[in-house]
């Protein structure tokens, strides 16, 4: 998928409200933010980073913008981001990525999942969840929105799919995600979905282990199905995934609260690793087609939202060790993170090295800079 980047971050940024009384403002919102995101981008992790690395830049800075009052001091930083409204932040940043990632064609795997960013929470209060949207195939982040307080994924998860343009995209989620108001909601928006069963639906979950084991006992070609296996070895580890995908929807409990539901699909999993092996069985529910290739390839292609999204936030953005806990400091932060990510995902010049050496790039060499936000001299 090929993707161009036409930043312009006065664009992105302009229709978030500035709650701050005007009177007593020095700092303009949207130079903030640009300052914000540059910061990050070359490696800043929290606000007192921001400020250090912004002052130390100031001069590359004033090319590009006035900062009138030079560069604000991280405690300004912390309020102001607990202070913008985050609904805003990710409407203006889902406005941004509908702009540089074509539509999502046929056959794209949008994996839905949560991440908690542990040491956002006060003792009163507990850390920020945000659930986001990955397309796995770009590598980049659709959206993301905080599950509210006493609630989980699965109120989070609707309110998220409301935003977004998923036309023929494949959904897939984990079996937090699998209700059925959620499988309407993105067959509402014309997707199909791909939902993990686990014992949070027992009945259904017992229903399809039965008839698997049934399957496995008898002569399985008189069974119609689809099949497909894949072998993967990596570290030293060895997995065998065989795919059953079956269109037998009378056998499973109460088939008709999935919305056109039209197969479920038996993961049988043989993982060896230095010569102890494992075996595993997963199940799906879908409203795609019994075609156990494209299915496998689905289920295989969500798990991108832990490898290529939340290990990144970890590893590459410490996530896990962000304090910023004054109002929604911890929840904006998280996507201006994000804005980095997809910048650095967008970018066309193919470099070694990870998103930490993109990043130490990016600390050194303002072309690069330049370059990934298209900036140009006031």
């Amino acid at each position: 998928m090929e993707t161009e980047s036409k930043l312009r971050l006065s664009d992105v940024f302009v229709s978030i409200t500035d709650p701050r009384q005007a009177r007593k403002t020095r700092h303009d919102l949207v130079e903030v933010l640009v300052v914000a995101v540059n910061d990050v981008l070359a490696g800043a992790d929290t606000f007192v980073e921001i400020e250090a690395w912004a002052n130390e830049k100031l001069e590359w800075f004033r090319r590009y913008l006035k900062l009138e009052h030079g560069i604000p001091s991280h405690d300004t930083f912390g309020r102001l981001f607990g202070l913008i409204d985050p609904t805003e932040f990710e409407s203006a940043f889902q406005r941004w990525v509908r702009s540089v990632l074509p539509a999502l064609g046929q056959q794209n795997v949008v994996a839905i999942d949560g991440k908690t960013s542990r040491r956002s929470g006060k003792i009163d209060a507990t850390a920020l969840h945000l659930v986001s949207a990955f397309a796995a195939g770009a590598g980049l982040v659709m959206g993301q929105t905080a599950t509210a307080k006493k609630s989980n994924e699965k109120t989070a998860i609707p309110a998220l799919l409301h935003t977004l343009a998923l036309e023929n995209c494949i959904m897939t989620i984990d079996a937090m995600g699998t209700q059925a108001n959620i499988a309407q909601a993105i067959r509402d928006k014309k997707a199909d979905y791909v939902l993990a069963v686990k014992n949070n639906h027992p009945t259904l979950a017992d229903s399809m282990r039965d008839f698997f084991a049934q399957f496995q006992a008898t002569s399985a070609e008189r069974t119609p199905h689809s099949f497909y296996e894949q072998i993967e070895k990596d570290h030293g580890r060895i997995e065998h995934r065989r795919c059953y995908v079956f269109d037998q929807l009378d056998c499973l409990h109460n088939p008709r609260q999935w919305p056109d539901l039209k197969a479920f699909v038996v993961i049988d999993a043989e993982r060896t690793t230095k010569g102890k092996t494992t075996c595993e069985q997963r199940y799906y529910i879908t409203s795609l087609a019994a075609d156990a290739q494209r299915l496998a390839d689905a289920i295989r292609s969500h798990w991108s939202v832990e490898n290529r999204l939340h290990w990144c936030m970890d590893v590459a953005f410490g996530d896990d060790q962000m304090r910023a806990r004054t109002g929604h400091a911890a929840h904006n932060l998280a996507v201006l993170k994000h804005i980095t990510l997809n910048l650095i995902r967008l970018d066309p010049i193919p470099r070694k090295g990870g998103i930490k050496v993109r990043r130490l790039i990016a600390a050194t060499s303002d072309e690069y800079r330049e370059q990934l936000f298209g900036l140009r001299p006031v």
